[in-house]
């Protein structure tokens, strides 16, 4: 039931199609789960083939406990902590200790979002279109509702544009699908728009390049807390190869420990009596940067370095630009 079969993906495009036979989805920011049900048997497969369903047993009770006999769908495990979506929970489950498993499932149940329907009560639904999948979805998932299963909702170029402009950071960005394709498993099919956010950071510190021109490969950037500390929250290495090494030393006569008063980059720096990994320095820079998600308090992946701001005072570069993981309650407004 499960051999050889891997999600359809989306190429990533910088603007949304605007000509008619599209459909929009938002982009969820959990993880790809292909979902398989065949009787007793309950199978969650992540993007790259390997098995979930030992790392969420209440995904898989809730499977189980629905009364179609067999399906498949296409959908994102997602995990609400307090008031946010965290997909720092998400990993926390990918954990060798049933026993913490377990724990966590009790205490943090994920949830099943739910964006295709493959196969049900024994037909092969993926050469049909996507307009026909799509009813039946949204038939099985009235029929099955559950708190934890949820349907994600799709609309046209209006309602994406509205979601990429209002929904802050509720979703990931958007994903376009052409109505009358069938499911094309493996094949980047679809495309997406991801959200982008700015923040203004200080630059705390740098990384020089291992090729032994001291040149610059990555900017450190910090952002302090609500008590006056400098935080690192990520790293930008959008820098041009020949812009290197003018910026390192535009950036060495403001070279000073400690570069961050709060919580640090990882590694050793010149300054604590270890080898030199980052260089620290006074927190006299700015730079606007571009990025995707923030999951505990830093960005998780690199930013976009889009300007200089020497207009900008350092102290003005605070925790509270950066938007959070989707709040549940978030999740209503996206089909309005």
């Amino acid at each position: 039931m499960t051999a050889a079969l891997a999600p359809m993906e989306a190429k990533l495009v910088a603007e949304l199609p605007d000509e008619p036979g599209w459909q929009f989805e938002p982009k969820w920011d959990g993880f790809r789960a292909l979902v398989f049900r065949d009787g007793g048997s309950v199978e969650i497969l992540s993007k790259s083939g390997k098995s979930l369903a030992r790392y969420f047993p209440e995904v898989v009770a809730l499977i189980a406990d629905i009364s179609a006999p067999q399906f498949m769908l296409d959908g994102e495990l997602i995990l609400p902590i307090g008031d946010v979506l965290s997909f720092d929970a998400l990993q926390a489950r990918l954990h060798p200790a049933e026993s913490r498993i377990t724990k966590l499932s009790r205490e943090t149940p994920a949830q099943l979002m739910l964006f295709d329907c493959l196969g049900l009560d024994g037909g092969d639904l993926m050469a049909k279109p996507l307009s026909e999948r799509r009813a039946v979805l949204e038939a099985f998932h009235a029929k099955h509702h559950d708190p934890s299963l949820l349907l994600s909702p799709c609309g046209n170029i209006e309602a994406a544009r509205s979601w990429l402009a209002q929904s802050g950071g509720a979703i990931d960005g958007v994903v376009a699908k052409r109505i009358e394709d069938p499911y094309r498993p493996g094949e980047r099919a679809m495309l997406k728009v991801k959200q982008h956010r700015t923040a203004d950071c200080v630059v705390g510190g740098f990384r020089r390049t291992k090729d032994g021109s001291g040149g610059v490969a990555s900017l450190l950037l910090g952002l302090y807390d609500e008590t006056g500390r400098l935080n690192h929250v990520g790293f930008t290495s959008a820098i041009a190869a020949g812009d290197r090494d003018a910026l390192a030393s535009k950036l060495t006569p403001l070279i000073e420990a400690p570069g961050f008063t709060g919580k640090a980059p990882g590694g050793p720096s010149r300054w604590n009596g270890r080898e030199s990994e980052w260089e620290p320095l006074r927190p006299e820079l700015v730079v606007e940067v571009t990025y995707d998600q923030v999951t505990g308090k830093r960005f998780r992946h690199g930013t976009g370095l889009l300007r200089w701001r020497p207009d900008k005072a350092p102290a003005q570069c605070t925790m509270d630009q950066l938007v959070y993981e989707l709040r549940p309650a978030e999740l209503a407004t996206l089909d309005r």
